[in-house]
């Protein structure tokens, strides 16, 4: 093997191959212990491959149980965040972008600092605000819930993106009659598509994949897959058919999601990075 093409493979190929496998390993295991018999998964030593391959787990998970029901409630709550998230991050985004008023800058360095801070910390008075609302074990609790620790980010990214834009498509449109709302929606948002791609399923896939808040915010009327998960891991016993399969079905959204995206989801995150 020649020196330059050596280089390449330990200093590239070789480090992508094991990041790859080390993030996919892992979710392919899974699914094949999704496929095995109950048998097989309480066999030890395990076998790598499966010798029989079933759907039972998945067909007892969706018959017997009412996982449907939590990927019906996830799915509520997801894409209730992404509108919710959406709503309120453009016009900010827009705000930052094109507007110069007073503690602008401190106020962007403010989502920052708050994505320093750990999630479980708003757990407590969310919980408060939510009760004392009616609000508790409703989708709208958990929306909210994903909004406070999801817009910061979201804001701060579209920002970027907005900044990217040229400013005088504004200010013509502007002049030949529009508003500023006409503006960003005629003008703004069609060339920010990819931004708007890459902020919707961030948010869609942090509150898909949410735990803490889906637990503490919600109860028997919502209950989401996450939650849902941890009814399979009993004090003497764990379903790991049930578990996998559920794993499974849960991964699959957010994996679909992203192999359809993927273009415009990397133009967005990578799009507001260098101004010209």
């Amino acid at each position: 093997m020649k020196p330059a093409r050596l280089r390449l493979f330990l200093g590239t190929e070789l480090p992508v191959l094991a990041f790859l496998a080390f993030a996919i390993l892992p979710w392919f295991w899974m699914l094949l212990s999704s496929i095995r018999p109950e048998r097989e998964l309480l066999r030890s030593p395990i076998l790598l491959w499966p010798e029989t391959l079933t759907l039972i787990n998945h067909i007892e998970l969706l018959q017997r149980t009412n996982f449907t029901e939590n990927l019906r409630d996830s799915l509520i709550v997801a894409v209730g965040a992404v509108s919710l998230g959406l709503f309120l991050a453009l016009p900010a985004a827009y705000s930052f972008s094109r507007f110069r008023f007073r503690g602008r800058q401190a106020l962007r360095t403010s989502f920052l600092v708050i994505n320093m801070f750990p999630v479980v910390m708003l757990i407590l008075p969310l919980f408060v605000l939510m009760r004392d609302l009616g609000l508790l074990d409703t989708y709208f609790a958990l929306i909210g819930g994903h909004a406070t620790f999801t817009l910061p980010f979201a804001i701060w990214l579209l920002t970027s993106y907005f900044d990217g834009i040229p400013v005088e498509l504004d200010q013509a449109a502007m002049i030949d009659g529009a508003t500023r709302a006409q503006a960003l929606r005629l003008v703004v948002l069609p060339l920010a598509i990819p931004g708007v791609v890459a902020v919707g399923l961030y948010l869609f896939i942090t509150s898909w994949n949410e735990y803490l808040f889906a637990l503490m915010l919600t109860g028997r009327n919502v209950r989401t897959v996450t939650v849902a998960l941890q009814l399979f891991i009993g004090e003497n016993q764990i379903q790991w058919g049930l578990l996998m399969a559920g794993g499974t079905l849960v991964s699959l959204p957010a994996t679909i999601l992203f192999l359809f995206a993927q273009r415009r989801l990397v133009s967005g995150l990578t799009g507001g990075a260098v101004k010209g």
